[in-house]
């Protein structure tokens, strides 16, 4: 048994798999060496690659600054919607009403001020902000602070490749350089306001909660990460499906115990998001006596859209056009740069971040791919069925909610096979018409 000891020791396996081992070690024959017993037990437990933080975290970090500048020498286009801040004051003082409107569209006329009918959490997020600095500082400052984000949401995305088992730094690169310069996100920053703010704080929580569904996946943090996702961009409330799934792994639901874990996994999940529903209701009611309303039926429009809504705020008849702003519609060409004239509603995603088809070879023989790709679908039918569509965009923004899913598909096929120069080419071409769009931001189409 000593000899067993000194194997354990050498091994460093957990003792309950290595007495397994040794218990069979007197009955097996003479002519079976110790060594092909050694075989056969695992030679170490390692930690799930991308844990904890190695040589390729610096890298990424660097990467993610890199990007962050790149994308802060491109702002400079005041949407004049700094609403974020104004709000996030507005709580700081008890209030949920601003003194006066931003705009004279997304907002909402009440007896004494105007109301927003975007999420909250963005405003809650920058309220320690708001203690040492003005609305107005930060106003000043959205520039600075956007591209912070779009930094955070690089850097959170390198992590994730890491927990998804994307090894290769060239491949990690080309999976940040998509997200931050190859989609909407760059048209995003560039722009700034109320609602682009939104997009990039929800993308940051996805991205956490994600990392946690490759992790340790604790119910818990998962269900509060997806609650105050919700509450800066609605539809990602529908990834709960994804994360549920998740809670699944592993488990056997042929035993009464299997069934049992995965129960409490379910309701521990749903007590993390219920804080963030119970507020979502909450707000609502002290805004609008119902909490049911969010605002969006009540906010100023221009007449062409207001009649849109008329039709319903989700609707069928939506579907058509955003469709056709999601994955059909093709820019105009023109001979001076950047050789595209963008449609101001939307244009495909194949033709403004083709390089996310790289999901398709994520390899589909598992289940994991089909449960990304079905939060990709769950989170896209309410924005299909809005009426909105995203209003004046470049390529189609609401895709950003989905995004980070799309990522994980891209980032399974990276860990499979390097990507090679052609996806190295259409990466290219993704960042080139994004520059485009970002270049049009000032130009006005």
């Amino acid at each position: 048994m000593r000899r067993g000891g000194d194997l354990a020791g050498r091994l460093g396996v957990p003792f309950g798999r290595l007495a397994v081992h040794i218990g069979h070690l007197n009955s097996l024959p003479d002519r079976l060496s110790v060594d092909a017993v050694v075989a056969r037990v695992p030679l170490r437990v390692r930690r799930p690659f991308g844990r904890q933080p190695d040589w390729r975290t610096p890298i990424g970090l660097a990467v993610a600054a890199v990007v962050g500048l790149v994308l802060y020498s491109t702002t400079g286009f005041d949407a004049g919607r700094p609403d974020v801040f104004y709000l996030s004051d507005a709580f700081l003082h008890g209030s949920a009403m601003l003194p006066r409107p931003m705009g004279s569209w997304d907002v909402i006329p009440w007896p004494g001020g105007y109301y927003l009918p975007f999420g909250p959490f963005p405003s809650i997020l920058f309220m320690p902000l708001m203690v040492f600095v003005s609305p107005e500082q930060a106003a000043g400052w959205e520039p600075v602070i956007n591209s912070c984000l779009a930094a955070l949401d690089v850097a959170l995305l390198w992590w994730l490749a890491a927990r998804v088992g994307v090894e290769r730094i060239r491949d990690r690169v080309w999976l940040v350089v998509l997200l931050a310069l190859g989609t909407d996100m760059w048209w995003v920053v560039v722009r700034g306001g109320v609602w682009h703010t939104g997009h990039l704080v929800a993308t940051m929580l996805t991205l956490l909660a994600l990392i946690e569904c490759f992790g340790r996946r604790r119910p818990l943090l998962v269900g509060l990460l997806a609650g105050t996702a919700f509450l800066s961009r609605s539809p990602v409330i529908f990834a709960l499906l994804f994360y549920a799934w998740v809670m699944t792994r592993d488990r056997d639901v042929r035993t009464g115990a299997g069934r049992r874990s995965i129960a409490r996994d379910w309701l521990v999940l749903g007590l993390g998001v219920a804080p963030s529903i119970a507020f979502y209701f909450w707000y609502n009611q002290i805004r609008f006596g119902s909490p049911l309303e969010s605002g969006y039926e009540l906010a100023l429009l221009p007449a062409w859209l207001a009649a849109l809504r008329d039709q319903g705020l989700f609707s069928l008849s939506h579907l058509g056009r955003n469709w056709d702003y999601f994955m059909l519609r093709l820019p105009y060409g023109i001979d001076t740069f950047p050789c595209f004239k963008p449609d101001s509603h939307g244009n495909s995603i194949l033709f403004t971040s083709p390089a996310l088809l790289l999901a398709l070879w994520a390899g589909w023989r598992r289940a994991m791919p089909w449960a990304l790709a079905l939060a990709v679908v769950a989170i896209m039918v309410p924005n299909l069925l809005y009426y909105g569509g995203g209003w004046f965009q470049f390529g189609f923004r609401y895709a950003l909610d989905a995004i980070p899913f799309a990522l994980v598909l891209c980032a399974l096929a990276l860990r499979r096979r390097s990507a090679s120069l052609l996806w190295w080419a259409v990466l290219a071409f993704c960042v080139f018409v994004n520059a485009g769009g970002a270049w049009w931001a000032y130009q006005g189409f």
